[in-house]
Formats: structure tokens, sequence, C-alpha cells
């Protein structure tokens, strides 16, 4: 008997359903146009853009110009690619549009589908950001969809780290810009410590569309993006403290695998410090609990986790003569990227590789903020629907599954669970044998370079031919996935497993064709392709008989959808296809979550040695462990995105006010209030209110006055006449201050008084904005102790962090003073070569800041 729920669904669909059954009248309008736009010659299309934008730039909404311009979209990218559009494909772009995350398999397109909201959104001239994961991507799609914007009238762009400034401003000013989110997020932060707007690279953030969504927007998220400079050289502390590491036994600290945290027990404690006394690290009488050992335990921690938990081929790659971190969710190496705290450092002492110096954070954002001042977002993967509550609550991204174009025909196998490795790995050999023996092309999935290594041994021993694919053979990486769908092929690859390429059956004929042409450049494309084609058909059909792409998972991912991905691979656009996974009980999911009750069922079984258990209570028990994983990585992002949320309404006010001076074209205004600001303050520390003028201390407003003003006053005199008040003081004092400045402004010039004003007010926000910043992240790192007091962690940093920001502003304004001093003292020799020198190197100073700037490491 149906279920009330199974048969509400039965009748009226599911929710998704119903969202994918809305947009139809839309698509029916569209495909009603298509007559009309085929009739146009290519100069009807660009003028039908041309026509569109002053429509929308004149007040008609998107919605209403949206069938006409997915028709024109359409026919443009069957002009300028051959490709027409299929109608789960607008529909696509429909939900995109309406700021969704469209839920697309792989090989359904979603290249071609992000071409017409970024059309459509482009009309109202505000700039779209089509965002991908890598840089290979973003150059790949700008130049392969940049036909179809150009066929339209429109521009486009491809933003990429170390561009000439020119080029990438140029990028940014296009109608459609293509960027990864590390460059549009670290060009955000450097435009925020530029000193004019003419500077600046980008021009707002109207509408972006997150291509790999799931990987940008959950699994970066907990990675802040960092500009930072160096800070001072601890290398030798590193080194003296990595010696004491291979030394300790089990007994001396404890490991939570699950946090990658390391703390040391009270037997640790003792016999570290009894050798760090010994080696006149910790001095005579200091312990390890004393406050002044705070930065020895901070460093000695850290060393204890790059030796227990970070391990060489699986978390990072040691590269010439540095250090290289391994996307754990891709298995790509992450150029440039550092893990920050010194545990960078400590791994580099592990390793004997050079130790670079520790850096200070000079701005710093989360992809959570950064993509949350979109005006309107949208995203495209192939997985989502797992992580379709963290979209809603921290992006409010509804998710919608767009329905694939064929039915997928690819069969997922009930997971095979072994005993030990070893028993799985040889399990895992006589499948890829028997598989590749019947020429069925796999796909071998691993969690590791390491592992991706050991089971190419294992093959190479074997006599089986294959291709791996893992961050050390990234530059092969495009060929590699061309070829992983041929006749027979084998290709062990990690987690990264060329996303973004899709495997085509038989190979891809593109790459084919590339290589004929590179071969032989005097061959007849026309001739080389129809060869090719030909070919290609002929060895597709043999890999559809033989069951199509093979994909084989050698171990469970902690998210879930990290696995739809892999099997993702597999099935695209209707082809048959086959998954499996195969696992064992020392894997490190199983391990971690209770493998020892799994091993006590099976030893019970009688499990002969090379036997799996196949059921699906397995899968399920497994999947309920991953939703926990899930569940808790969930948490912690919602945690750090609160409080960043409290640095983010700082960084906002602080960047907005950057941008008020930069955008000013008079200053006097701001500068006059903070004069007056200076002297209010000065006025209330040396004349309280409510005080008797005998009681006033002329003498110091004087000196005060002479210090932060450069004005030598007779400030005792006047306080010495009859009927003067505070109030009195305070306006003889605005005025004397307002009288200088003008004098100085004439003497100077008013450009060059502005750039003056405009340089010392910005770089007086930075330089106490970088101070304020690591005075947040001290706050940080220690208000998790408050949880110890019953006190709430995240309350107790709101409200100090309002406190210091409190702190900050008034220091600002202190530090603002300085510039009327300053160029007072210009001024008295204004025209000689020292003030000019002085002048220039006042002027310069951003410069110089900005080059150690880009050479800060993003981390």
């Amino acid at each position: 008997m149906l279920g009330l729920g199974t048969l509400a669904k039965k009748v009226f669909g599911t929710p998704n359903d119903r969202k994918v059954k809305s947009v139809r009248p839309l698509v029916a309008q569209i495909n009603a146009l298509e007559p009309e736009f085929q009739a146009l010659d290519d100069a009807g299309i660009k003028a039908r853009t041309a026509e569109l934008a002053a429509r929308v730039q004149a007040g008609e909404s998107l919605d209403a110009v949206l069938p006409e311009a997915f028709a024109n979209c359409r026919e443009g990218a069957r002009r300028a690619l051959g490709l027409r559009a299929f109608d789960v494909q607008l529909k696509g772009g429909i939900f995109l549009h309406q700021g969704n995350i469209a839920e697309m398999k792989t090989g359904e397109g979603k290249t071609l589908v992000a071409t017409f909201p970024a059309y459509l959104n482009a009309l109202a001239g505000k700039g779209v950001h089509i965002v991908t994961v890598n840089d290979y991507l973003a150059r790949r799609d700008a130049d392969w969809m940049g036909k179809v914007f150009a066929h339209l009238g429109m521009t486009t762009g491809v933003v990429y780290p170390q561009q000439p400034d020119a080029e990438k401003r140029a990028a940014y000013r296009a109608h459609i810009t293509y960027a990864t989110n590390n460059e549009l997020g670290f060009d955000y932060l450097r435009d925020n410590m530029r000193n004019s707007i003419e500077e600046m690279m980008q021009r707002g953030h109207f509408f972006a569309i997150v291509d790999e969504v799931d990987s940008i927007l959950v699994d970066e998220a907990r990675t802040p993006l960092i500009i930072s400079g160096p800070s001072q050289d601890r290398s030798e502390l590193y080194k003296t403290l990595d010696a004491y590491i291979p030394e300790l036994t089990a007994e001396h600290y404890k490991l939570d695998e699950k946090t990658r945290n390391a703390t040391f027990t009270e037997e640790g404690n003792e016999h570290l410090e009894q050798r760090l006394l010994a080696a006149g690290v910790l001095p005579e009488r200091q312990t390890l609990y004393d406050p002044e050992s705070t930065t020895i335990v901070h460093h000695v921690t850290q060393a204890l986790r790059a030796h227990k938990l970070f391990q060489k081929d699986q978390n990072y790659i040691v590269r010439g003569d540095e250090v290289v971190l391994i996307d754990e969710f891709t298995g790509r190496m992450m150029q440039g990227r550092r893990l920050s705290d010194g545990l960078h450092q400590a791994i580099e002492a592990k390793e004997g590789v050079t130790i670079q110096p520790e850096n200070v954070t000079l701005a710093s954002v989360t992809f959570q903020n950064y993509f949350r001042l979109y005006e309107k977002l949208a995203g495209m993967t192939g997985t989502a629907s797992t992580e379709a509550e963290e979209f809603q609550e921290i992006y409010k991204l509804g998710v919608v599954e767009v329905p694939t174009n064929r039915p997928v025909a690819r069969k997922d196998d009930h997971d095979q669970v072994y005993r030990t490795a070893r028993e799985k790995y040889e399990a895992i050999i006589r499948q890829i044998a028997k598989t590749h023996e019947k020429g069925q092309p796999i796909l071998v999935g691993t969690t590791s370079i390491e592992k991706s290594e050991m089971l190419s041994a294992m093959l190479k021993k074997e006599g089986i031919p294959h291709n791996v694919l893992n961050a050390r053979q990234h530059e092969q990486e495009a060929q590699i996935v061309a070829d992983a769908g041929k006749l027979g092929a084998v290709t062990i690859a990690t987690n990264m497993a060329g996303r973004g390429t899709d495997i085509q059956l038989g190979g891809n004929v593109e790459m084919k064709v590339m290589a004929a042409l590179a071969a032989d450049p005097e061959a007849n494309p026309d001739e080389v392709r129809a060869r090719i084609e030909a070919e290609h058909a002929e060895e597709k059909e043999k890999v559809i008989a033989a069951g199509g792409l093979y994909v084989l998972a050698s171990e469970r991912h902690e998210s879930r959808r990290i696995d739809n991905q892999l099997r993702g691979r597999s099935g695209r656009q209707g082809d048959p296809g086959r998954s499996s996974f195969y696992l064992s009980l020392e894997d490190d999911l199983m391990r971690i979550f209770g493998s020892e009750r799994l091993d006590k069922v099976l030893s019970t079984l009688g499990m002969k040695e090379g036997e799996a258990i196949i059921h699906p209570w397995v899968n399920k028990s497994l999947e309920r462990a991953q939703a926990k994983v899930e569940g808790r990585n969930f948490d912690i992002r919602k945690q750090l995105l609160k409080f960043d949320d409290v640095m983010n309404d700082q960084r906002k006010a602080i960047f907005g006010q950057r941008l008020e001076i930069m955008q000013a074209e008079d200053l006097e205004e701001i500068t006059e209030d903070m004069r007056h600001q200076v002297i209010d303050d000065l006025v209330d520390e040396f004349l309280p209110p409510k005080s008797y003028a005998e009681q006033w201390n002329s003498e110091g407003l004087h000196a005060a006055v002479m210090q932060k003003l450069a004005l030598d006053l007779p400030v005792i005199d006047w306080a010495a006449e009859d009927g003067v008040d505070q109030e009195v003081m305070r306006e003889r004092l605005y005025e004397a201050s307002d009288r200088q400045m003008a004098e100085k402004a004439e003497a100077f010039g008013p450009e060059t008084m502005r750039q003056i004003e405009k340089q010392y007010l910005l770089q007086t926000i930075d330089a106490r904005w970088r101070e304020h910043l690591v005075t947040l992240e001290h706050l940080r790192s220690v208000v998790g102790f408050r949880g110890y007091a019953q006190r709430d962690p995240l309350s107790e940093y709101k409200s100090e962090a309002f406190t210091l920001f409190e702190r900050f502003e008034a220091k600002l304004e202190k530090h603002q003073g300085n510039l009327l001093r300053s160029a007072v003292e210009l001024a008295k020799d204004w025209r000689s070569d020292r003030a000019l020198r002085r002048l220039e190197a006042m002027l310069s100073v951003a410069d110089r800041e900005h080059s150690l700037i880009i050479t800060g490491n993003g981390d």
C-alpha cells in the first residue's frame, strides 16, 4: 500500500518536478521565436542585442525580454559553434537567471547553459562574472563561449594570475568575464588596498554564475583568502622544536583525526619540558604552563600536527625545495597556497626544505562573504542536492535538479567490503584485468597520490598498460582525461578526475584532430577531421558494446557528493556505464567511524580470505557515517561564517570609508570633520566639560595643539580672558586650523593638496586596519578557551571585537591628525628639493606596499 507522502508525489509530483514544470511555458515561447531569429542575418543578430540592451537599460525588466534574449542566444550559439541548445539546457539557463543552483549531470552541456543567463543579464550593462575552479577552464570556456558572445555583439574577458593591469582591467570591463574564484576574491581584496578609483579592477558585483558551485561554495568555504606580508623569521625555532617530535611515544600525545587536532598528555608535557629546559629553549624555572611559554607551546603543537596528521603525498608533496599542498577534494596541487599559524613552516622543518617566513595578514575574506556581495548569485554542478540545506541557509540559493536530455543508463553496484586493504587491492586488480580484457575502458578513483601510485605499481607487475592522473601529472591532465574513454583504456585518478573535462566514449575527437594536425601541419584539416570522426564512431560503438565507461572507486570519500561526482563520470548523455566501490575495514572513513563493530560481525559470519560482503545495509550504514561527517563539516562552516560575519561588518565599513575617500572630488569636508574631531578631543581632555577656568590645563592644550596641529597659538592668553569658555576655545581653534589649511592648499595648489590628503588618509586607514586584523586574529585564537568558563565564545568574540573596533576608529582619528602636522611641515619649505622628494616619497609609499602585497601568499 502506498503511504500518503508517496501517493501525493505520484499525483502532484515532487517540489522539484513542479519547479521544472513551471518553466515549460517560457521554453515554449523561446521555441516559438526560433524561426524569427533563424531568419536574421549575422548583423541582425547583433542588432537585436543592441535593441534588447536599450530596452533593459530604459527600464524594461530582464524577465520581460528573456524569451527573445534566449532565442537570440540559441541562434548565436548554433551559428558560432554548431550547437543548438536542447530544451533542458534552456530550462537550466532559466533556473540560473532566477538565482538558483542548476544540478545538471556530467555531459549535459553546462558550459553552453551558462551563456543564456550570462547574455541576458549582461544586457543590463553591469558585467557578469562566470566563475570556474581553475585557470585552464576559465581560459578554455572564455575562448570557446567567447565565439558565441562575439556573434551576439558582446565582449568576453578572462582574468588570470599575474595578468598585466591594463589587460585585467579591460577583462573586467567586458560584458562577460570568466575568472577563477581565487582570482576574483584576491582582486576584490587588492582593489580595497589601492589608492585611486582608476587603479581598481572590478566594477561592482552584479551577477555571478559559479560553475562547480559545490566545490567553491562548500568545499573551499572554510579556507579564507588572505593577502599577507612577511613577519619576523623564526626558522631556527621550527628546526629546534621539530627535532623533539620523533622522540615522542604514543603516551605523550592524543590525536583527533576528525578535526586534525593534536594535544600533549601530562607525560608529553613533562618530557618536553625537561628536553626544552636542557636545551635552553625554555628559560630556567619557566614551565610550559606559564603565559610566557605560549609561543613555544603553539609551535611545538604545530610540529606535532605536522608529523602525525599531515602525510606526504596525501596532504602535500615536496617539489624541489618547497612543500606544495594538495586539495583533499580535487587532488590538485594548490600552488602558492600555504597553511597558516606556522603549520606550513612546521611541515617545511619536518621535510628539511627551506623554511619560508611566516606572514602577517594585510587583508582577508572568505568565499562565503565574497560571493554574498553579488546582487544575484547562481551556480551549476552535477551534485548539489546533498548540500541543498547549506546553499539555502547561507546563500539563499535554491537547488533545482534539471532532467537529463536522455535517461541515465549507468548501473551502480552495491559496495564490496573486504576485511583488509591488501584483500581489497588484490580484488581491484583482478577486476581491472577482467574489464581490460574485454576492452571496456575503466577509471579507477583513489583518494591520494600514494594510493594511485601503489595501484599503478601493482598494474605494472601484472603487465596492464595504464595512465595515472594525480597532482604530479596535472600538466597532462586534459590529454589523460581525453584518452580515458578509449577502447581498453585503464586510467587511475585521484579525486580531481578531470572535473570540467568530459570523458567521451571512444576518446575525444577534438584532441585527436589537434594531435593529427600538429604531427602533419601540411594535411587538409577537413579531410583529417572526416577520417578521425569515422574512426571515432567505429571505436565508440565497440566501447558501447563492451559496456561503456566503468568507474571503480577504491575508497569512499567522507562526502557523498565527491563519490557521486566520481560515479557521474560514467553514463554521460545516456551512454551505458557501470560504477562500483571497493572498500576495506582499514579505509580511513571506515576506521574513523567504527569499523571494529563491523569487523566483529564479519568474523562471526566466518568470512574467508579475499571474500567481500555485498549488502544494501552496508551502503546504508556508510551513507549514515558520511551524512554525519557532512553535518559536522556544515556546522564548522556555519560557525566560521558567524565569526567571519563579525569581521565582515567591520571590513565593509572600512572598505566603504576607503572608497568614499577615493571617490571624493574634494576631501575638504572629510578632512575638516577630522580636524574638528581632533580639536574636540583635545578640548575635552585639557578643558574638561563642567570644569572652571582655573582647573583647565591650558599649558597642556598649547603643547598638544603644537604637536597635533603644528599651530603655535596664544592658547594660554585666550584661557585667561574673561568670558572665555570651552566653546569659545573650540571655535577659535577650529578657525585657526581651517585658516592654516586654506593657506597651505593655496601654497601647494589644490590638486597636489588633494593628492597629499588622499594618500595620507588611505595609508593611515590601511596601516591601522592591518594592526586591527592581527588583534582580531589573536582574539579569535584565544576566545575558544572561554567555553571552559561556561561563556559562549561567539558572544565573547562579538562583544570584544566591537570594543576593539571602537578603539580602532578612535585611533584612526588621532592618526589622521598627523595629516595636518605633516602637510604644514611640508608646506613650510614646499618649494625646496627636500620637500619635493618627501612629497614624491609620500605618494609612492602605496606602490611599494602594493608590491609587497602582491607577493604575499593567499592562505
